[in-house]
C-alpha cells in the first residue's frame, strides 16, 4: 500500500491533519462520511461527463452519456423516479459515444473519462449498498467549500479552463485516495476493506487527469500544478466549520 501511496503523497502538498481523522473516526460521524462519500463518487462521474460533453462528444454521444448517468442521479436527487430503474455502471462504454470532428482531445478524453465514469459509478453503488445495509439515509447534504473553492481558481478561457479543470480533478482524486488510506485503519472491518480496495483506482485517476492536462496545455503545466496544489493544501489545512469528506481541520462543530 505504501508503494501505491508514495506518488500520491508526493503530489499533494501535505497529508490530512490528524484533527480531521479524529473527527471522522467518531461513530456519530459515520453517516455524514458515507453520505458525502456517496455524493463525491457521483460528482466525480458528473465532472467526467461534463468534460466529455463539453470537449469531445457530439449531440448524439452527449445524449447517450446523459442517459447512462441519469439513473444514478435519480437515486439521490429524484428517488420517486428511481423506483424500478436499472442503474448499471457496466453499461458505460465508449461504443456509441460519437465525437465532434473538431475535438482534438476526443480520443484521450473518451478513453480515460469513460473508464473513470464506470469506476466512480461502481463505487457509488458500493457505497449505496453499504448505506442501505446500515440504515443510513441516501439524500443530498450540503457540500463543503472544498471543490467550489478550487473552481474559483479557473482561468477565463480555453485551453486554460480545461487545463485547470483537469489539474483540479487530479488534486481531488489524489486527496480522496490519501483520505481513504488515512481513514481506513479507524473503520470497522467491512469499511476498512472497502476503503483500501478503492486506492488503486483513485491513484490512477489523478494520474489520468494530470496526463490529460499536459495534453491540453500548449505549455508545461508544472507551475500551474504547484499553484493549485498550494491552494488545495490550504483548504485541507485551515479550519473548516462544516465537516465533510474533503473538509479542512474541524473548528466549531
Amino acid at each position: 500500500m505504501e508503494r501505491l501511496l508514495a506518488p500520491v503523497k508526493a503530489f499533494l502538498h501535505g497529508e490530512t491533519p490528524g484533527a480531521w481523522i479524529e473527527e471522522a473516526r467518531r461513530p456519530e460521524r459515520l453517516a455524514v462520511v458515507l453520505q458525502d462519500h456517496l455524493l463525491c463518487e457521483l460528482k466525480a462521474a458528473q465532472t467526467a461527463v461534463w468534460l466529455l460533453r463539453r470537449y469531445a462528444l457530439d449531440k448524439g454521444g452527449s445524449e447517450r452519456l446523459q442517459g447512462w448517468i441519469r439513473p444514478f442521479e435519480d437515486r439521490v436527487y429524484r428517488p420517486q423516479l428511481a423506483q424500478g430503474q436499472q442503474a448499471m455502471a457496466s453499461e458505460v462504454t465508449p461504443a456509441g459515444l460519437s465525437c465532434r470532428p473538431d475535438a482534438p482531445l476526443a480520443g484521450p478524453l473518451v478513453e480515460k473519462m469513460v473508464r473513470l465514469i464506470k469506476e466512480e459509478l461502481h463505487h457509488f453503488e458500493q457505497v449505496r449498498e453499504l448505506m442501505l445495509a446500515r440504515g443510513i439515509a441516501i439524500e443530498p447534504i450540503r457540500a463543503s467549500r472544498y471543490a467550489a473553492s478550487l473552481m474559483q481558481l479557473l482561468r477565463s478561457s480555453d485551453p486554460w479552463v480545461l487545463v485547470d479543470r483537469l489539474i483540479i480533478g487530479a488534486y481531488i482524486e489524489a486527496r480522496s485516495c490519501e483520505r481513504f488510506a488515512a481513514l481506513a485503519p479507524h473503520m470497522d472491518t467491512e469499511l476498512q476493506r472497502f476503503y483500501l480496495s478503492l486506492l488503486r483506482s483513485e491513484a490512477r485517476h489523478y494520474q489520468d487527469y494530470l496526463a490529460l492536462a499536459q495534453l491540453a496545455s500548449p505549455e508545461p503545466i508544472d507551475e500551474r500544478v504547484r499553484e493549485i496544489g498550494e491552494a488545495e493544501w490550504r483548504l485541507v489545512a485551515e479550519p473548516d466549520a462544516l465537516f465533510r469528506f474533503h473538509s479542512g481541520v474541524p473548528s466549531a462543530l
